[in-house]
């Protein structure tokens, strides 16, 4: 694999993050879960050379991220910066992903770090995924504290509806992973809070090994436990809202 150097105070790619990602439900129930999986950070210009027997663990296909019909990551990115009048992000963007594996992805959030040609950042675009197969691009302008505020402008969960906003903290990795992506309404309550939490390691075959055989299926087992923990919800009386109908923007799955 590749091990290319990072500019100064980025991390070095490409990396993995053994995490744990944990959700906090408030209202109207109180719920919570811990799933422990594991997430690469990339260079969207210079992907990992996998060794050929390691390959079914690790693909990063343009098609699983924003409208599936780029060629490349940059062409979608850019594409999706263009239509928020950005045209300084010419530089280094990292991103934040599952790869597929064993043929299977299921990413609920993508982040792409965009710096411009001098290293400056530029932006954050935050990918969504729901798992009615819709996507949705949030861009944020995170300050210095690394925190952004965007509206909520897509269904995601079964039992919120479109409303509020997100405040999200999303600095860029380094050696530990530290997210936060905060479900903010206007009554001032803060219903839902997400959270990343992981520690860098050079992502070198021996390492995508161990983390494959430690979290098996692991982009499967994230879907399926997102539709496990709403069934559980629903049975414990969660009222449903009815879904919207979004303008297409990245398109479908």
């Amino acid at each position: 694999m590749n091990d290319t150097p990072a500019g100064p105070a980025l991390p070095r790619v490409p990396a993995l993050y053994e995490c744990t990602v944990a959700h906090a439900r408030t209202s109207p129930v109180r719920h919570a879960f811990r799933q422990r999986t594991y997430l690469w950070l990339i260079d969207i210009d210079d992907p990992p050379r996998i060794p050929r027997a390691l390959r079914p663990l690790a693909r990063f296909d343009p098609r699983d991220h924003f409208g599936g019909r780029a060629p490349t990551l940059r062409a979608g990115l850019q594409a999706q910066l263009s239509a928020h009048g950005v045209e300084n992000a010419d530089g280094r963007v990292l991103m934040l992903a599952h790869a597929r594996v064993l043929g299977h992805v299921f990413n609920p959030l993508t982040l792409y770090w965009c710096h411009d040609r001098a290293g400056t950042p530029v932006c954050v675009v935050a990918e969504v995924h729901n798992t009615y197969g819709e996507r949705h691009c949030y861009l944020l302008r995170p300050g210095t504290d690394g925190l952004a505020d965007v509206p909520k402008d897509f269904y995601v969960s079964p039992f919120f509806a479109v409303e509020g906003f997100y405040r999200m903290r999303l600095p860029v990795p380094g050696d530990r992973l530290d997210l936060t992506v905060q479900l903010c309404l206007d009554d001032g309550t803060r219903p839902f809070t997400a959270t990343v939490r992981g520690r860098h390691r050079p992502a070198a075959a021996r390492a995508l090994l161990g983390a494959a055989l430690r979290h098996p299926w692991s982009t499967a087992r994230v879907s399926a436990g997102i539709r496990f923990h709403g069934v559980r919800l629903y049975l414990r009386g969660l009222p449903v809202r009815p879904r919207p109908l979004h303008p297409p923007q990245e398109g479908t799955l």
